[in-house]
Parts: C-alpha cells; sequence; structure tokens
C-alpha cells in the first residue's frame, strides 16, 4: 500500500485529533504547527475528511475541528482507503498480470490491508502516549 502525502497529512491530522479531549475543537492552525503540515494544504485534506465522515467542523470563536466518531471507531485503513482509493489501485496498475509474483503482491497488498483496517486511532494513541511515558526526561547535572 503507497500512501501519498496527503494520505500521511491526513492520518496526522486524525491522530492530532484522538490525542485532544472529546468534544473539545481544535484549530487548523494549532494541528498543522503541532504536526508540521501547511496549513492551506491542511484544511483541504480536513474538509475532505470531513465530507468523509471522519471529522466534523463547529463554527465560531471557539470553533474548529474533532472527530466526528470515537477514535476507537475509526482505523488507519478507513482514513486511507477514503483518500487514495482502494489499497491495491496504485499498485496493480504498474503490475504485469502475467508476472510470477502476482499471487504474492496479492499477498502482500492483503497482509497491509489487514493491519491498518484493524488498527483504530485509539490504539495509535495509547501505544504514542506509552511510548512517550517511557522516555522521562532524568535532569541530573
Amino acid at each position: 500500500m503507497q500512501t501519498s502525502v496527503k494520505g500521511e497529512y491526513a492520518l496526522l491530522a486524525v491522530f492530532d485529533l484522538s490525542l485532544q479531549p472529546p468534544g473539545v475543537p481544535v484549530r487548523i492552525a494549532e494541528i498543522a504547527k503541532r504536526q508540521q503540515i501547511p496549513q492551506k494544504f491542511l484544511e483541504l485534506i480536513l474538509a475532505s475528511l470531513k465530507q468523509g465522515g471522519f471529522v466534523q467542523s463547529r463554527r465560531g470563536a471557539d470553533g474548529g475541528y474533532l472527530l466526528a466518531r470515537p477514535a476507537s471507531e475509526i482505523t488507519v485503513g478507513g482514513v486511507l482507503r477514503f483518500l487514495e482509493g482502494p489499497a491495491s489501485g496504485k499498485n496493480a496498475a504498474r503490475r504485469r498480470p502475467d508476472s510470477p509474483f502476482k499471487e504474492l503482491w496479492a499477498e502482500v497488498d492483503a497482509a497491509v490491508s489487514g493491519i491498518v483496517d484493524h488498527r483504530t486511532f485509539a490504539d495509535l494513541r495509547r501505544a504514542w502516549q506509552e511510548k512517550q511515558s517511557q522516555f522521562i526526561p532524568n535532569w541530573e547535572i
């Protein structure tokens, strides 16, 4: 499965929103700064994710974006498939139909899809937070 820059940024944006308290909107500028995503590009990505039902927006002074569903219900595969299309679509176009590797690449695509389709943003958040808590700085001099 190949992921475009747009797909990678979309995953980062959804992950960033999964780290926020539920129901609290986050401004695009804050996400862009934290995840180092160009703000104008992020605006387009979030608009697409909104159409896909992954995020929602709120207007006003306290407005911004938030997850449309709990992070435990949003999979990496769901976001990627929505933005990038079918997992093997790009790779299949470049492969020869008579290739001796055809079945191998189909297995690889299925294995990758199996992983991303079962990995939720709640799983990623939990693993990231555990990893971050392991590295407590030692301020000895």
